[in-house]
């Protein structure tokens, strides 16, 4: 996604307008559906002028192209800007740049960290160079296109306000300084020569658009990566708060002792990469000769990394590196030099098969290590059992001597990277209150499906792209089929499934076959898929708008709420409250295992009507299922956003615009058109009728970023003054619109112009921009003769629904 895309001579105008904060701010909640902060809308206003400073260079192609804010596929990242264009040996080029503001930066001892002054204070951060950096390997990892059509990507990063005190330019940084140089205040002129040694031809081939909308690369599995990260390869970068986290472990493990013990909580919510940071630091801690475990209560997430690793590693040393939770109630004070624990708000009170050995496995823990590093997310609590919070483990380490150094992960990886769609989860879920009450599903392919045999039937086709698409379901059913495999465990009307097979154990999620079957809580948490089927079973229910929970749907197999009604006895109101959010828990952790998508099927109707009025209407996408054809004498009841005027009740302009067909009228638009011929709709309060104003409804998904297929939306006649970056209705007689069969289009305007020397202008190219979330849709672009002739018809005001 990219929030702002021009040329270099439409960015430079729209920075003339002294409102370049505002336009990218404008563009960002029309691309994004929200807002963002103070703070960021001013580092637009002063980055972007400083940028559009450096690029007032002739040498620097008026026709370069410029994207503002480019949003990294599967990740929450943005680039800040790009310039696009070809080099001296028309070779394709993308300049990606990091924009900072900062004035003042301390050194530290730890790779590509810094100490800078954020508003809350001195901190530690990302060496601009090491970010850039990353942003590109990100990239490049990703994006297929980039790779399979040799574009070059070349970071860097500009720190506008910085006067050069050794400090960021020091050879500490040198490895990142070489692969991303950085710019300081005085170094304008030398920005303005990297640019131009990188893009010396305009951006003719749509390279943006290509890569936006190009090949993504298959996601990493953490899982499947593993063997590799353990022979010293470089598998996942590190970005942002995951290599500060990183370093942060790392130089605590050399500061740590028997005298000195340390303990590190990492807190970080589902897809924050908690894993993938936990298995860099046992990589890291390894090869410096450190004894190190890595720690889970929950054995399905080792289980899958052993099967991962054997035959390539011997057994003995996959033992070694990998433990169970309830290992460590006998081991004598500092054995390791690190004890790694990922999932930590697993952990039990009490070890063995009958909870009868040991105090408590966070102390056992935090005595056995001279580190201690407790990946945490406390709304992952998914059974009574479950004792890992951070208060706990700070009673303990400060019991036992230990440091806290507590750090928090918060970039999104999973869920394509949206943390729109976590916020609204917890939102809709009423775990916690957010701004997010409905859902985008632009940002992550989310769906609610009527059927669970539609569910399961998505699943298997989403199964055959790579193997990583599996079935879950709350644990309301029992095991039967566990005595005799002839049963069915789960049977919802005609639909029959049968519970993951116990002959593939805790590593049912990455076995070829296991599609057919469904897990449960116990076999995925802590693991992660490309695509997520969940059933919703009667365990969760929304009754009046409020999200209930029931313990007694629960399986009697389940044992995670085991004991559960003798809780609500002892103390009604706290066992009510702790199986809420449990069963809360189990559900939230279940629908966000999909990298790429969560497709849900609730038991109960009213629950699920509740889920799906939280989602924005936006167009279909693909479907396995076929839809059922309407009889020929039914059509679909339609809502409209307004209301048809009869004959008596029209008073033109005063009460009612006019409502267009744009097949036939995009043609004939003016004020002489005969208005007898059209009809007459009332608009919703928000708006006041006038003149120049009419309703038509846009088809296609060339637009579908902003304006959802079949939308009806609200327009303007076009009159005089700049069209850039607006959406216009247009028409030329060379145009023909996939969407609309004619030679009439919705698209954004952009235009380049020349001043000629009688101080008139004319048209250099005009490009009219499609903005879909979909791939295949090109911009329409018109020659300075073709531009000429080009009629932009109107100017959209809002889409009405």
């Amino acid at each position: 996604m990219i929030v702002y895309s021009a040329t270099k001579a439409r960015f430079h105008d729209d920075v003339m307008t002294n409102d370049i904060d505002g336009i990218i701010h404008s563009a960002f909640e029309s691309a994004t559906g929200r807002t963002t902060g103070k703070s960021e809308i001013h580092s637009w206003k002063s980055s972007l002028e400083y940028m559009e400073r450096v690029l007032r260079d002739n040498e620097i192609p008026f026709d370069a192209g410029v994207a503002i804010e480019y949003h990294l596929p599967q990740t929450s990242k943005r680039i800040d800007f790009i310039l696009t264009g070809q080099d001296r040996d028309r070779r394709e080029s993308a300049i990606l740049v990091e924009l900072k503001q900062w004035e003042k930066a301390e050194l530290t001892r730890s790779d590509a960290i810094v100490i800078t002054r954020f508003k809350r204070g001195p901190a530690e951060t990302l060496h601009p160079s090491y970010q850039a950096w990353s942003y590109k390997q990100l990239l490049e990892d990703f994006n297929q296109t980039v790779q399979e059509e040799h574009i070059g990507l070349y970071p860097c990063a500009y720190l506008h306000n910085y006067e050069d005190d050794g400090v960021i330019t020091n050879p500490f940084y040198g490895d990142y300084l070489k692969k991303a140089p950085v710019f300081l205040k005085p170094d304008a002129l030398k920005l303005q020569q990297f640019i131009k040694s990188h893009v010396r031809y305009g951006d003719t081939t749509r390279i943006m658009y290509r890569i936006e909308h190009g090949k993504i690369k298959p996601s990493k599995n953490l899982a499947d990566e593993l063997a590799s990260m353990l022979h010293g390869n470089r598998e996942f970068v590190l970005i942002d708060d995951q290599k500060m986290v990183f370093e942060k472990a790392k130089w605590l493990a050399e500061q740590a002792s028997e005298r000195d013990k340390k303990v590190l909580i990492v807190e970080g919510g589902p897809g924050t990469g908690k894993s993938v940071v936990a298995i860099n630091s046992l990589v890291s801690l390894t090869g410096k000769d450190h004894v190190v475990q890595y720690v889970t209560r929950n054995s399905a997430p080792r289980l899958v990394y052993e099967a991962r690793l054997t035959g390539h590693f011997r057994k003995t040393r996959i033992s070694n590196m990998f433990s169970g939770s309830g290992s460590f109630h006998a081991v004598p004070p500092n054995t390791f030099d690190c004890l790694i624990v990922d999932e930590a708000h697993r952990l039990n009170e009490k070890s063995g098969m009958f909870s009868h050995l040991g105090e408590n496995q966070i102390k056992e823990i935090i005595s056995a290590s001279k580190l201690s590093i407790f990946f945490i997310d406390e709304d992952q609590k998914v059974t009574l059992k479950d004792i890992g919070d951070k208060e706990a483990i700070r009673t303990w380490a400060k019991k036992l001597g230990a440091e806290v150094v507590e750090v928090s992960l918060e970039s999104q990886f999973r869920c394509n990277g949206s943390n729109g769609y976590l916020a609204w989860l917890d939102n809709s879920l009423q775990i916690c209150e957010t701004a997010n009450e409905t859902l985008d599903t632009r940002e992550y392919d989310f769906r609610i499906v009527d059927f669970p045999a539609e569910l399961h039937d998505l699943i298997r086709e989403k199964n055959k792209l790579s193997n990583k698409a599996r079935m879950v379901a709350g644990y309301c059913w029992d095991w039967i089929s566990k005595k005799n495999p002839m049963l069915k465990d789960i049977v919802i009307g005609d639909y029959r499934a049968t519970w993951n097979l116990e002959t593939d154990g805790q590593a049912w999620i990455i076995k070829p076959d296991s599609a057919s079957e469904v897990g449960c809580i116990h076999t995925c948490q802590g693991l992660e898929v490309d695509y997520i089927g969940v059933i919703v079973g009667p365990d969760l229910v929304v009754r009046d708008g409020r999200v209930l929970t029931r313990p007694a749907e629960r399986s009697r197999m389940d044992k995670s709420i085991q004991g559960w009604k003798k809780l609500l006895k002892d103390d009604p109101e706290g066992g009510a409250v702790r199986l809420d959010a449990i069963i809360k828990n189990t559900y939230r952790t279940l629908m966000t295992r999909g990298q790429k998508g969560c497709y849900v099927y609730f038991v109960d109707d009213e629950t699920r009507r509740f889920f799906a009025g939280r989602m924005q209407a936006v167009p279909a996408v693909e479907a396995v299922t076929e839809k059922p054809v309407m009889p020929a004498h039914e059509e679909p009841a339609t809502v409209l956003p307004f209301r048809r005027l009869g004959p008596g009740e029209v008073r033109p302009y005063e009460n009612c615009v006019p409502l267009y067909d744009l097949k036939i009228a995009a043609g004939g638009f003016s004020d002489e058109q005969q208005l007898d011929d059209c009809e007459w709709v009332e608009l919703p309060e928000a708006f006041r009728s006038q003149k120049g104003l009419f309703v038509a409804q846009v088809v296609g998904e060339s637009m579908n970023r902003r304006i959802p297929n079949g939308a009806w939306c609200l327009f303007r006649i076009a009159s005089a003054g700049s069209r850039n970056g607006k959406v216009v209705l247009a028409s030329h007689r060379e145009i023909a619109d996939t969407d609309t069969s004619g030679h009439y289009t919705v698209k954004i305007y952009e235009s380049t112009k020349e001043n000629l020397a009688d101080g008139s202008w004319r048209h250099l190219s005009i490009i009219l921009r499609p903005d879909s979330y979909l791939p295949g849709y090109e911009p329409i672009v018109l020659s300075k003769d073709q531009a000429e002739e080009l009629r932009v018809v109107a100017e959209l005001v809002v889409v009405l629904g």
